[in-house]
């Protein structure tokens, strides 16, 4: 996705150990002081955001009165430990009720995403699944305050620099008016709109594709998905050509070494012995100088796909190949495609969104202190889980899966 990515690495030990001090020094800080220090780092800021093309009273116009969020920086530097399996995570993000939701969007933005389709090149069903992954079709957009959140992440924790830059481009929006202050709110990184670009790209790639003069990715749902495809097209999308495949490999095939970056011609798997998932040659979906890397996200006795530069262009929204596998199997749920043939090597598959809210309902029931049934999954939702796990014998993983649920609906 167009926003900044956590990054996968762990802390270095002791890199992650000043930063945790630093968190606690911060954190315990009076609020008086915290907000006086923060003061002054912004006001150190305030050269350098006029160099960027922040006047001084645009500058102090949106930075007046803000108070730094240190609960940011926990986000920032201690992602939770838990680890969705790659089933899990798909089977909230492409579940039927985004997929009905996604269909009911393409015959809503019908019109529109046929001339953006025309301007880009970008099919209507990649762009609208980018949409539903990204901010469930306009119905999560986050709750931060941008000049709030990029401030704090420009005076404290890791990547200051980074997010400085980010921190004036969402200065920069807020003064050109594209946007007004009380709408600018995203992610706790910065990212914003439907579907979440980060200010800097906001301000590269955004498009007003309605010509009201304005780019609003916040309240304007045309300017939004002109804007991605937008973003997918500078990013080297082919227009007509798939993202890939489901593909069966032959028994005992190697994929040591195989990914998504190691390319080969179609021709090159078909040698190999590689078919369509039902069985039939590989040359009936693409031509066999196309170039596909072997894509294998739970090993050799999981799903396996064939990946062309189109995969590579969604995986370069958000860097993380199960977003893009996501986003490429919710755009060919919306053109009528089935879910993936081959089974992911597992007894315990992921549950829904609704199977989520289902989940903790009885959590709650149950009496545990988790708060609302949203479908979120967070650090409350799995030490239930881990307590009702254990009280019914199984292993007490945290993790919300298939056999939990069941458990618990027979005991109900």
């Amino acid at each position: 996705m167009a926003r900044y990515f956590q990054e996968k690495s762990t802390i270095a030990r002791f890199g992650g150990l000043f930063s945790f001090i630093s968190i606690l020094l911060c954190t315990s800080l009076p609020i008086q002081a915290q907000t006086s220090d923060f003061t002054a780092c912004l006001n150190k800021l305030q050269p350098e955001a006029q160099k960027a093309g922040v006047s001084n009273q645009s500058f102090k116009r949106f930075t007046t009165n803000i108070v730094p969020d240190m609960g940011i920086l926990e986000k920032l530097d201690y992602q939770p430990e838990f680890k969705q399996p790659i089933w899990d995570y798909l089977a909230a993000l492409v579940d039927e009720q985004r997929i009905q939701e996604g269909l009911q969007n393409l015959a809503l933005h019908k019109n529109t995403l046929n001339q953006i389709q025309k301007t880009y090149g970008v099919d209507p069903a990649t762009v609208v699944a980018v949409w539903g992954v990204e901010s469930n079709f306009g119905q999560t957009f986050g709750k931060y305050p941008l000049v709030q959140a990029l401030g704090t992440l420009s005076c404290y924790g890791r990547r200051q620099a980074f997010f400085q830059k980010e921190f004036f481009a969402a200065l920069r929006i807020l003064q050109s008016g594209d946007i007004a202050p009380d709408r600018l709110v995203g992610s706790w990184a910065g990212a914003f709109g439907h579907t979440q670009f980060m200010p800097t790209t906001f301000e590269r790639l955004a498009v007003d594709f309605d010509g009201d003069g304005h780019r609003d990715l916040m309240d304007n749902t045309t300017d939004a998905l002109a804007s991605t495809a937008n973003y997918l097209a500078k990013n080297g999308w082919r227009s007509g050509q798939p993202w890939g495949f489901e593909v069966k490999l032959p028994d005992n095939f190697p994929i040591a070494g195989e990914g998504r970056k190691k390319k080969r011609s179609l021709q090159t798997w078909i040698n190999k012995g590689l078919t369509d998932i039902n069985g039939q040659p590989l040359s009936n979906l693409a031509p066999a100088s196309m170039q596909a890397g072997l894509l294998t996200p739970a090993g050799a006795n999981g799903p396996a796909f064939l990946v062309f530069k189109n995969f590579d262009v969604i995986y370069s929204y958000n860097a993380a190949e199960s977003y893009a596998l996501a986003i490429a199997h919710l755009s060919d749920r919306l053109k009528g495609e089935g879910p993936f043939q081959t089974a992911w090597p597992t007894d315990d598959l992921g549950l829904s969104r609704t199977d989520r809210v289902t989940l903790q309902k009885i959590l709650l029931n149950k009496g545990h202190d988790i708060g609302e049934a949203d479908g979120l999954i967070g650090s409350k939702t799995r030490e239930a889980i881990k307590a009702e796990q254990t009280r019914l014998g199984l292993n007490a993983d945290g993790r919300a899966g298939q056999k939990i649920l069941r458990a618990l609906l027979q005991k109900n």
